[in-house]
């Protein structure tokens, strides 16, 4: 079993992708042998004056996801996700949620080795 999280703007796979890692509106989680979903809220995250990239990285960390679907990640955030393990991969902004899954099922998704967006602090 795999979970994997991406950041989405709504609950569902029809949402489109958040390209925003720590300020997402939320991350749809999936068990790719079931594709069981559940939803977590971000809204904290969003408010914060900073820190948000890490806050959102212990999210996705306490939902048990080994994989996040993003499209841009910070140095901060990154590096809490590499210290858990979890495997990134971005750049898949203007994709819906479950355009971005079957890319990953197919494949299709390259993982990062560093961070692709410049800290916002």
């Amino acid at each position: 079993m795999t979970r994997i999280a991406v950041t989405s703007e709504g609950p569902t796979l029809q949402d489109a992708v958040d390209p925003r890692f720590g300020r997402a509106g939320g991350f749809i989680v999936v068990d790719t042998d079931t594709m069981a979903t559940s939803y977590v809220d971000n809204g904290a995250s969003q408010v914060m004056a900073q820190g948000a990239g890490i806050q959102a990285a212990e999210n996705i960390v306490n939902a048990g996801a080994e994989i996040l679907l993003t499209g841009f990640v910070g140095p901060k955030a990154f590096a809490a996700l590499q210290a858990a393990g979890v495997k990134v991969g971005q750049n898949l902004e203007n994709l819906s949620v479950g355009e971005a899954i079957e890319r990953f099922k197919a494949g299709s998704v390259s993982f990062a080795d560093a961070p692709n967006r410049e800290s916002h602090s």
